[in-house]
């Protein structure tokens, strides 16, 4: 039986765009998961530590057999494989994968908690997650997330359309 996941990437170092790319192959060529769904690209705003550049972020959605702690270990592992290093707590890096949501799973062991603990606060996992799957309600308010973007985050927080999923296979920039 395969299991509906979510998972959001960030880049900010390097090519950004092909670090997510790079991520997604890696996930789709695992034979346990099957990418059914990406976001668009989104350029957003350092949280947290602040003196960095510029991340792309994205979210997919997933179908995979892998058990929670199955899956933390694969992206871990992915990550490895494309150069993230963890030096700065909310620091730059070549690609970040965290695992948003495992069905409606609750889980908190051995360094993973599902759901996210801070994807709530987060514009930058919330308008990606919103666009793939707006009828996902938020832990904080009930509301579906195709609401709760415009009533939490005003001018959604630092995150910038930047490349649209064009459905053949490619991202194409945003028209200003």
């Amino acid at each position: 039986m395969s299991n509906q996941v979510f998972i959001a990437l960030g880049s900010n170092l390097g090519n950004r765009e092909q670090n997510l790319m790079s991520a997604v192959e890696r996930l789709q060529a695992d034979e346990s998961i099957q990418v059914v769904r990406a976001s668009s690209i989104y350029e957003t705003d350092p949280v947290g530590y602040e003196e960095q550049g510029p991340f792309l972020n994205m979210v997919i959605e997933a179908a995979t057999v892998y058990h929670p702690l199955e899956l933390l270990e694969m992206t871990q592992e992915i990550e490895l494989v494309l150069g993230r290093e963890r030096e700065i707590l909310n620091g730059p890096r070549t690609v970040d994968l965290d695992l948003l949501l495992y069905e409606d799973v609750r889980l908190d062991v051995d360094g993973l908690q599902i759901p996210h603990p801070r994807m709530w606060d987060r514009a930058f996992v919330l308008v990606p997650l919103a666009e793939i799957a707006p009828k996902i309600k938020s832990e904080k308010s009930g509301l579906p997330l195709s609401k709760v973007i415009n009533k939490q985050f005003n001018d959604k927080e630092g995150v910038r359309w930047w490349k649209q999923w064009n459905g053949v296979g490619t991202y194409e920039p945003i028209e200003s």
